[in-house]
């Protein structure tokens, strides 16, 4: 097995605005074993940051620990990166959003990484809804540590030793939306034709956005028997809306005869196309939207496509009315504006 990536690209590859081919929103070869569903999220986050037209420096990438936060080491190489210690990603990304609001936000976790030692963390960063994409590679198991059951295993579900989960799992999706996400989506790794219009419009939404991706790990989770294997996925899969992302300066088209497709207007005047596979589903009504999700567990089905946005939320920044620019582009007269000022604000304390 060769570890060098080969650097030859036909010379004819499609360009983006940029200019860019999408070997510069590439990263080096991945390491993680063959056929892992986190090397399929990977490619679908360089074709969408690709066909975004995002310049890669104007991207941070955070991850905590587990094979899923290994993974952006394989995407997007030119932008800014850093791995943090186990479930504590949102901190990191809460303070680097903070300090420079004009980058662009990529959190990728695992299940143990936010369901188990990182759920207070997942918990705050959704309530404040920090601007920024956040995904869970969720596999059920500890991959990285030989495949111990996840706090996201089903019920019921078996180990690869045949061993069941006793305990009734987490549902990511649920408590996102019952937090306040304002963008939540359920998808598949091995279904790139829905995953990759849902991170493209993750990326261009203003707020939290939170995709949790089924992706089988098989090594330790991808038997019979598992609840998260790519058989029993795609025997149980069910979609919620069918959705595709319209970039604001291209031309949109709707059909008029196709009374099911709606289209949503996001903040920048992008279109979120939704194509609903039941008449009533209403992807902007969180009870709804909660309701689906719970019929569907009853039901032994997964839902997934785009579960619930508010195209209207606003960001951390916008609650807490934070300078329009950037923190880290300020000069010292405006971090440090004089005693008297500081008086001013004590003043306003008493």
């Amino acid at each position: 097995m060769s570890f060098l990536k080969s650097k030859f690209r036909h010379p004819k590859l499609p360009r983006n605005e940029l200019g860019l081919t999408q070997q510069a929103y590439e990263g080096p070869l991945s390491t993680l074993c063959a056929g892992c569903g986190h090397d399929a999220i990977g490619a679908s986050i360089i074709q969408a940051c690709h066909e975004l037209s995002i310049p890669p420096h104007r991207i941070a990438k955070l991850s905590g620990i587990g094979c899923s936060s290994k993974a952006p080491t394989y995407f997007l190489d030119k932008a800014h990166g850093f791995n943090s210690v186990h479930g504590r990603m949102p901190s990191i990304v809460t303070g680097a959003n903070m300090a420079n609001r004009d980058l662009v936000y990529i959190g990728m976790s695992g299940d143990g990484d936010t369901s188990a030692i990182g759920m207070g963390q997942f918990a705050h960063v959704v309530r404040r809804r920090l601007n920024m994409l956040y995904l869970v590679a969720n596999n059920g198991v500890y991959g990285l540590t030989k495949g111990q059951t996840s706090a996201t295993a089903d019920e019921g579900s078996l180990s690869k030793q045949g061993q069941a989960n006793p305990l009734e799992g987490i549902d990511l999706v649920t408590m996102a939306i019952q937090l306040g996400a304002t963008f939540v989506a359920r998808s598949f790794s091995g279904d790139k034709r829905e995953l990759l219009p849902l991170i493209k419009a993750g990326l261009s939404h203003n707020g939290f956005a939170f995709i949790d991706i089924v992706s089988p790990c098989v090594t330790f989770n991808n038997h019979a028997g598992s609840t998260k294997s790519y058989d029993y996925v795609r025997d149980h899969v069910t979609t919620g809306a069918v959705t595709d992302f319209v970039p604001v300066e291209e031309e949109i088209i709707v059909s008029s005869s196709d009374s099911e497709a709606q289209d949503i207007c996001l903040h920048d005047g992008s279109i979120l196309r939704l194509q609903k596979t039941g008449n009533e589903y209403d992807p902007q009504d969180r009870q709804q939207a909660l309701a689906a999700i719970e019929q569907s567990r009853q039901e032994d089905r997964i839902l997934t496509g785009l579960l619930y946005v508010d195209p209207a939320a606003q960001d951390l920044h916008e609650v807490l009315g934070t300078t329009d620019k950037p923190l880290n582009s300020l000069g010292e007269r405006a971090l440090c504006p004089g005693s008297d000022v500081l008086e001013v604000i004590n003043d306003s304390f008493r």
